[in-house]
């Protein structure tokens, strides 16, 4: 809405506009602050990862075009892992209107912005309701299930990552694939790689002439962070 980015934080409604030399945020205080930064990818230290990234074209050549450039983190772990769910084998275009829609029909609105529904909210729904907004019925199931479930989503930010990967996929419907964007997308960790995404293989043949996994080795340990410049460089012109 003319420019200004809006979240729910905590039942308020948190304005990001861009700014001459990064964001204005209001309302900005202890509690708004980290989901922002979170947002904004600020835990990324891009300096490092373009020095790396200099000698190694032409992963060099997006570091360059793309300058500045931070992938957003997604601040909720529940939210994260529902978003990758309705993203799975499906465009980004459905992904993002099916979301959309359950927002707006299981979320709450907070001034100009759609607090997402939280995992009490979806644990008490029925898979009907999820399928009316889109989700296919297994899609329905698997959100539903996670709500349910006793996994401690805030308790994975302190694990290793195969530990993550590994209660992840222990629910159903929740592959390798979700686990690592969810390394990647909310956690931010550097290692992520989610070779089964089917356009970050595109990119690695695209661009570098390799298996995606070949890729992947090559680009340790920034992994994490080249998949988004890959994946990004299906923007430029």
């Amino acid at each position: 809405m003319d420019g200004v980015l809006h979240r729910a934080v905590g039942g308020r409604d948190v304005a990001i506009a861009a700014a001459e030399h990064g964001v204005e945020v209001d309302p900005l205080d202890d509690e708004t602050r980290p989901v922002v930064l979170k947002l904004l990818g600020a835990e990324f230290d891009l300096d490092v990862f373009y020095g790396w990234a200099a000698p190694r074209p032409p992963l060099a050549v997006l570091t360059e075009r793309l300058a500045g450039f931070r992938p957003p983190l997604q601040p909720e772990p529940f939210e994260a892992l529902v978003t990758s769910i309705t993203a799975q084998q499906v465009s980004l275009f459905a992904a993002v209107a099916i979301r959309n829609r359950l927002i707006e029909r299981l979320g709450e609105q907070v001034g100009d912005a759609w607090a997402f529904p939280t995992r009490a909210r979806i644990a008490a729904a029925t898979e009907e309701e999820l399928v009316a907004v889109g989700f296919t019925r297994r899609k329905a199931e698997y959100a539903v299930a996670l709500a349910r479930s006793e996994l401690d989503l805030d308790a994975l930010a302190a694990l290793p990552d195969d530990e993550v990967r590994e209660r992840i996929t222990a629910l159903r419907g929740l592959g390798p694939w979700t686990a690592e964007w969810f390394l990647a997308r909310h956690l931010g960790r550097p290692h992520a790689w989610p070779a089964g995404d089917l356009a970050l293989r595109k990119a690695a043949e695209s661009l570098y002439g390799v298996d995606v996994n070949t890729l992947g080795q090559q680009l340790h340990p920034f992994q994490n962070l080249s998949a988004h410049y890959l994946l990004a460089a299906s923007w430029l012109p």
